[in-house]
């Protein structure tokens, strides 16, 4: 043992020199004040930049119970020098040990037969220069460990444990959380001295399920001198306090991993966890991503693959919703597929190269960073070997301008998790997701650059964005509501939908809007077992467009046409051969102050079959589904109790997505810093270095745009692009770092213009 740890410390010495020379070329790195020259160079550092911060590409052999007999080291050692990787994830312990453990009840894996697999692949990749991340799954164990100690163990009402499939859930209020893994740590980091933790499944039994083991209600009644809910009602105070209470419990299981680690492996052996990529997951999770983001180094983000309603650009967005947590001098890896991942799932089977390397590309474009990841050590379909090494190459060939890198955008889209847990509930998909999804993929289609903004960072960040826009954050504390009205206070530009603000942090209705006096509306109280409707529900349902335009526009006439009475606002803009607009949803009787300007109204469902029915029973009302004004101080507000949104999220109506982008462009004022014109559906993101602005365009323009997997690249263009420069960007001469080419730019009045003949699947565009 005692010749093994000096193998590893000479192999670690060696990885911090080779580590170090490979950043030097990383933009923005304050750090690094002198560095080597190369891997031989010895060159000292005056403060070295930490693993964390600099280790961007990875890779991951998931390993089988299996693959101890038949790992062929030499072969995956080849292929990490071949996919360029700095860093590899390797299976530890948890659930399975791969290496001799000495903790009781700690499982072997079945096929380990006295090898130590962690140990060989551990000592195989410092050897290689790369940093080492020790995977754990701790959340379940065997039926052995179960009878050993069964109070450690998470259990229904009945007394009943829970399972998964032959494996048993352990409580994360137990001691195998508190003493067992802590243990395994430490034998770990004490054996190996991996530079990391990481863990695939760490925080316990999910939402939807109470544990009512002793050792959660010894907890409960602790902190907060209640006994456990009974069963699900958010209805229930106890209830709510319960889903905090778990929340806290995790980010305790956050600091205690840590502290064991730190103890045992010095300052800079994190563990981290790994995270979702949805909200919505990490909600019922019982992750609250603020919390562990002031928390983490790093954020291991497990989010593999798309659906046919989120669509690429769901990762790219991901990325700046964490960044805009993190910060952006931190990283983000993402665990990227080679496998078929999502619906359906084929564990061992190739995913197509183009859905992958688009899911990287708009990885990238985020700010996310590459993690190959592969199940199993041998696979029959030897396709998936090939996937990662031409996007690895690219990444590191460009790295420089891919990380350290501030986001530009003068439109923040908000939102909360509370918001996700207390207002959606167990309908967060409908009444939160698809009001985001539908927001931003409208921003996408229109080509805005937009970030996405914590509710309570809103006061924080107000002053780098022109228009705030909140999709349905129906919950907000005083506080959060007293910030947004700052913002507008100080001239900010405000688009709100929905149900925005009508409900407190718990959830629970208030008798008007918390934005009441910014939106000019007032909710109608009313009995809470009226105008209840189904979400999920589509309903045959208009908005009326005022004023009416049809007594002057080319069809039948009647006689009965009303006279235009005014011109019709700016965000009407290119519906003028139409008096109704498709909604879908339902609305609610709103008043209205005497200065708002109601542009549309509500139309009732009418009956949709048989045809003859089609008629409007009641073709026009009072109650408003889209109301603007302008405030003394010059501030846009728009409010949109039509939940337009939504319904373009979950529909892609072209009528959905074009008026949202009227409605941001007027807003915004149309204070934009990008303009992009030319065929396709770009997603398009902005960021700034000293004296660079760099400009990701991803082209999602396919036919399996909205349904996977992606097989073939459809190439767009031309593509002009105009670009506001900064001051310190003279734009002349753009870098396209995916082509390869480098252009002449139009530069006039602090913008430059440029065109690109055509963009396949992305371009990468430097402005110096």
């Amino acid at each position: 043992m005692g010749i093994e740890k000096t193998n590893s410390d000479k192999s670690r010495r060696s990885f911090l020199k080779r580590a170090t020379a490979a950043t030097l070329s990383l933009a923005g790195s304050n750090r690094i004040v002198a560095a080597m020259a190369n891997d031989t160079s010895s060159q000292p550092v005056e403060e070295e930049t930490p693993w964390y911060r600099r280790i961007t590409r990875w890779g991951q052999t998931n390993i089988t119970e299996k693959d101890p007999v038949i790992y062929d080291i030499n072969w995956w050692r080849n292929h990490w020098r071949k996919t360029h990787v700095q860093g590899v994830i390797i299976n530890a312990g948890g659930i399975v040990a791969y290496y001799p453990t000495k903790i009781p009840l700690h499982y072997q894996a079945k096929y380990l037969q006295g090898r130590d697999l962690f140990g060989d692949l551990c000592r195989a990749a410092h050897e290689d220069g790369l940093v080492v991340f020790a995977r754990m799954d701790s959340n379940r164990a065997n039926e052995d460990f179960y009878k050993a100690h069964p109070d450690w163990f998470a259990i229904d009402a009945n007394k009943k444990p829970y399972r998964t499939e032959d494996l048993y859930i352990t409580c994360v209020n137990s001691p195998y959380y508190k003493e067992h893994i802590p243990a395994i740590l430490t034998e770990i980091s004490n054996l190996y001295h991996p530079e990391g933790f990481t863990d695939n499944s760490w925080s316990g039994l999910g939402r939807n399920s109470i544990c009512y083991c002793e050792n959660c209600r010894k907890s409960f009644r602790e902190k907060t001198g209640k006994e456990l809910p009974g069963k699900k009602n958010w209805d229930d105070p106890v209830y709510r306090q319960w889903i905090r209470w778990n929340y806290d419990q995790r980010l305790e299981i956050w600091d205690l991993n840590n502290k064991t680690t730190q103890a045992a492996g010095g300052p800079d052996c994190i563990w981290s966890g790994m995270n979702s990529g949805s909200i919505s997951g990490q909600s019922n999770s019982f992750r609250d991503f603020k919390e562990i983001c002031k928390r983490a180094d790093i954020i291991m983000l497990d989010h593999q693959s798309r659906n046919d309603a989120s669509g690429f650009q769901n990762l790219s967005d991901t990325g700046k919703i964490i960044h805009g947590l993190l910060g952006w001098n931190k990283l983000i890896p993402n665990s990227m597929a080679m496998y078929q991942a999502g619906r359906p799932t084929f564990r061992v089977s190739s995913k197509p190269e183009q859905e992958a390397h688009l899911w990287m590309l708009e990885g990238f474009a985020g700010g996310i960073q590459p993690w190959w990841h592969h199940i199993a050590a041998y696979h029959e379909d030897r396709r998936m070997y090939h996937t990662a090494e031409p996007i690895f190459k690219w990444y590191k060939a460009n790295e420089e301008f891919l990380i350290n890198r501030e986001p530009i955008g003068t439109v923040g889209v908000v939102w909360s998790q509370d918001n996700t847990d207390f207002y959606g509930r167990d309908e967060a998909e409908m009444k939160v997701n698809l009001p985001w999804r539908g927001i931003i993929q409208a921003l996408i289609r229109a080509r805005i650059p937009y970030q996405p903004v914590h509710i309570d960072h809103v006061g924080r960040d107000a002053s780098i964005f022109n228009l705030l826009i909140l999709p349905n954050v129906g919950s907000m504390t005083s506080e959060q509501a007293a910030g947004v009205k700052r913002f507008v206070e100080k001239g900010g530009n405000l688009f709100a939908t929905g149900e925005t603000s009508l409900y407190n942090e718990d959830g629970e209705s208030l008798k008007d809007y918390a934005l009441s006096d910014l939106f000019i509306t007032h909710a109608i109280a009313k009995d809470k077992k009226e105008n209840v409707y189904n979400l999920s529900r589509t309903y045959h349902t208009y908005l009326r467009l005022n004023p009416e335009m049809r007594s002057m526009v080319y069809g039948p006439q009647t006689g009965t046409e009303p006279a235009i009475a005014d011109e019709r606002h700016a965000i009407l803009k290119g519906f003028e051969l139409t008096d109704i607009y498709p909604f879908g949803g339902m609305l609610t009787p709103l008043k209205t102050e005497p200065n708002a300007k109601v542009l549309m109204t509500f139309i009732p469902e009418f009956p949709i079959y048989p045809p003859e029915t089609a008629w409007m029973r009641e073709p026009k009302t009072d109650i408003p589904g889209l109301v603007v004004h302008t405030r003394p101080n010059g501030s846009r507000i728009v409010f949109m109790p039509a939940d337009i949104d939504r319904q373009f999220g979950r529909h892609n109506l072209p009528d959905h997505g074009n008026l949202l982008s009227n409605i941001i462009r007027w807003a915004a004022k149309d204070d934009f810093p990008l303009s992009v014109a030319g065929p396709g559906l770009i997603d398009c993101n902005m960021y700034r270095q000293p004296g660079k602005v760099i400009l990701h365009l991803v082209n999602l323009t396919s036919a399996a745009t909205w349904r996977a997997s992606l097989d073939e690249f459809i190439p767009v263009g031309p593509i002009t692009v105009k670009v506001r420069l900064p001051q310190d960007v003279r734009g002349d001469f753009p870098s396209l770092l995916v082509s390869g080419q480098r252009i002449v730019a139009e530069t006039e009045g602090g913008w430059c213009k440029f065109q690109l003949a055509s963009v396949l699947n992305h371009e990468v565009v430097v402005l110096t």
